[in-house]
């Protein structure tokens, strides 16, 4: 157990569940002739923990598939808000609480000192400083903002259409089929893709600038022509997210086509989903018929939902020819839809082993179990608008 003087925090490293020396000591538990009960171990530990006056739970770190614990924070008498328990869900299983060990626990507790150590500390107690845990930073803002605190019966799904929330998008550029530039980015309005000269800044989007093709390309003649093409992206092709659906527009002259596909390669054998407009935004991915692919995915028919979106800038889409032969093609993928679709090709994820980070900013990783995340996928689809962008 390492504490801070100040704050009173502490993290529960020392106790396990699997080595119960204080059952050993009481008598409640004989190595080798006692079966070991790992969940109720548990969950005596966390009943008489969460009974303790002056002890609350800071953070719930137990879906970590790295090191999962709690923190835990003694607060001074009349100090502090004592309306969060621990009500963490026993993933072990198991049979009912015992009485009697919880009340030995109770009398251990009881037994601990919640006051500030002497300075040094005996060397059993020794308190250790511990960094505040930072919260996630957006590229776009100054000041951090906490995670959020989802409810114990919302569907974590649903702020996949929280307004206000940033998707994170994962922006990778080719030159003639040469993979020349990545980027991960997360912005509230959205992103805008430029060419070499950023332009006019106030316009609404975090600008993605495309790299010059001499720091990639050898042929003279291909590189002329991909900074033609850039110098006409203007004020670039902006996409953004409202609601379920992400929207596309271009701000300058350069011609751009788009379609969703799949995230290795563009679907070249046929043509385009359609053509970026100028004047106006134009919807080029809804989220509703992707959960409903992704549910019957997961129920073992039909094909993997698609979710890339590749854009072909200043030329015809490569229908029936090498998209490698188009002089730029920049693929964006919604991190989080690419982790919905992993978790349903692994046929969901075990509570304790494996988790899903949907990558939104502020959002916890999720840890799902595969009929849980079914659940949530049906409910989330349930709550959604099927009409086209251009229907009332």
């Amino acid at each position: 157990m390492v504490g801070r003087k100040q704050g009173w925090s502490c993290r529960v490293t020392g106790i396990k569940p699997g080595k119960p020396a204080w059952a050993e000591a009481t008598g409640a538990y004989v190595p080798g002739r006692d079966k070991p009960d790992l969940p109720t171990w548990k969950r005596n530990f966390r009943s008489a923990l969460n009974r303790k006056e002056g002890l609350r739970l800071a953070e719930d770190r137990s879906k970590d598939p790295h090191d999962p614990h709690k923190i835990y924070e003694f607060v001074n008498s009349g100090v502090g808000d004592f309306s969060q328990p621990d009500t963490s869900p026993d993933t072990n299983g198991g049979g009912s609480t015992s009485d009697t060990q919880e009340d030995i626990l109770d009398e251990l507790l009881g037994n601990m000192v919640l006051a500030p150590l002497p300075d040094p500390g005996p060397p059993s107690l020794a308190v250790a400083p511990e960094p505040c845990p930072q919260p996630l930073r957006s590229p776009s803002l100054d000041n951090p903002t906490p995670f959020p605190n989802l409810g114990p019966s919302e569907n974590p799904l649903k702020r996949l259409l929280v307004p206000g929330e940033e998707w994170e998008f994962e922006v990778t550029a080719f030159y003639r089929g040469r993979q020349v530039f990545q980027q991960t980015i997360s912005c509230p309005e959205g992103l805008r893709l430029v060419g070499s000269e950023v332009g006019d800044r106030t316009l609404p989007g975090w600008p993605v600038t495309l790299p010059d093709p001499g720091m990639s390309l050898t042929d003279r003649g291909v590189m002329s022509y991909v900074r033609h093409v850039l110098s006409c992206l203007g004020g670039g092709l902006a996409l953004w997210r409202a609601g379920q659906w992400l929207w596309a527009q271009r701000l300058g002259h350069c011609h751009t086509y788009w379609a969703v596909s799949e995230e290795l390669l563009p679907n070249s054998g046929h043509g385009p989903d359609g053509e970026v407009p100028k004047d106006k935004e134009g919807g080029v991915f809804d989220l509703g018929p992707f959960i409903v692919d992704l549910i019957t995915f997961t129920e073992g028919s039909g094909r993997s939902p698609r979710y890339a979106l590749w854009f072909c800038v200043g030329e015809s889409w490569p229908q029936d020819q090498p998209w490698t032969k188009r002089l730029v093609m920049v693929k964006v993928v919604p991190t989080c839809l690419r982790a919905l679709v992993e978790m349903a090709r692994v046929g969901g994820a075990s509570s304790l082993e494996n988790t899903v980070d949907l990558h939104i900013s502020n959002s916890h990783p999720l840890s799902l179990t595969s009929d849980q995340y079914k659940a949530y996928l049906q409910d989330l689809v349930e709550g959604m608008d099927f009409q086209g962008p251009g229907e009332t």
